[in-house]
């Protein structure tokens, strides 16, 4: 067994797909919050008591594959995600890293491999191991018909935080994320931005101690993207928690990631620090953009631009 979640709670997974339905209270709309949190962000950045845990690894993924029909979406795959490590998740459209992400919380079942979390087999019990992961699809599904201060509530709930302190909490990342005065709308309303923060907040509240996200970063503004850089630095420093991180703004991975991932035709073509991976491909002084196209056998785009340029 993984023990106790970090705050209580019987295992539920927070995500639309294969879920109960929302509690009546939460249905009828009953939820709602006072006074705004502190002003600014800093309440939202606010990393908590850290964890008495080390540099141990929370997340082992071990030889995947899987396959749709003909197509092999992954062919063994492994990789690790250590505590306190932010890893990029890199590769071309097709390459596997959203299969990836869903064989590991067991919405696409693989074919074989083993995925390990904090030591033990995921797959010996799922709903268990859903406490410990905050996660963020590359194009979310929320409950439509609740308000933003609703679902997360709701999602709170599910993950067992006390009525008092999911409340404060959830309200310091409205406000951080510039929703409050919004949160009692339907989300059915919401921009694609807006709907990005409500399942990144989904993802932060109760602390997990692994982060799965797929492009986080899709349809925020600037200042909500910086937040959200800046916070997963801050959670992986303070609070030494892991976080797999997919993304094509290459910029952004060599930014703040510690390590990377590069995933390619379901392969792991490449894997460690930038630098490591850039001096071993013989790329010395290129930027990650250059070590990527190198290494997934792009080439020269130049003729590619002129021809669509004619």
């Amino acid at each position: 067994m993984w023990g106790e979640p970090p705050f209580g709670g019987e295992p539920m997974s927070p995500y639309p797909s294969g879920v109960a339905q929302p509690p009546e209270a939460v249905r009828s709309r009953s939820v709602g919050f006072g006074p705004a949190a502190p002003e600014g962000v800093a309440s939202a950045l606010e990393p908590g008591a850290p964890r008495p845990m080390g540099r141990g690894t929370t997340l082992e993924v071990d030889g995947i594959s899987k396959s749709f029909g003909s197509v092999q979406a992954l062919a063994s795959v492994s990789f690790t995600v250590r505590a306190g490590e932010i890893v990029g998740l890199l590769g071309p459209n097709g390459a596997g890293k959203s299969t990836a992400m869903k064989a590991i919380l067991g919405i696409v079942p693989a074919d074989s491999g083993e995925v390990r979390l904090l030591g033990r087999d995921v797959g010996e019990d799922l709903s268990s191991a859903k406490r410990h992961i905050g996660y963020v699809p590359e194009s979310p599904a929320l409950y439509e018909f609740l308000t933003g201060a609703e679902y997360l509530d709701f999602v709170a709930d599910m993950y067992g935080l006390e009525a008092s302190a999911r409340k404060e909490r959830i309200q310091q990342f409205l406000t951080g994320f510039e929703l409050d005065g919004h949160e009692n709308a339907l989300i059915s309303g919401y921009s694609q931005g807006m709907r990005q923060k409500v399942a990144l907040i989904a993802a932060f509240v109760h602390r997990p101690q692994l982060l799965l996200l797929d492009e986080p970063l899709n349809g925020l503004d600037p200042r909500s993207a910086r937040i959200t850089k800046d916070l997963l630095r801050n959670l992986a420093d303070h609070e030494r928690t892991a976080v797999l991180f997919s993304t094509h703004v290459l910029e952004i991975a060599e930014a703040i990631c510690d390590r990377v991932v590069i995933l390619h035709r379901g392969q792991v073509l490449a894997s460690g620090p930038f630098a490591t991976i850039r001096d071993r491909a013989g790329l010395a002084g290129q930027d990650l953009e250059e070590v990527f196209l190198k290494l997934t056998g792009t080439g020269d785009l130049r003729e590619v631009v002129e021809a669509l340029s004619r």
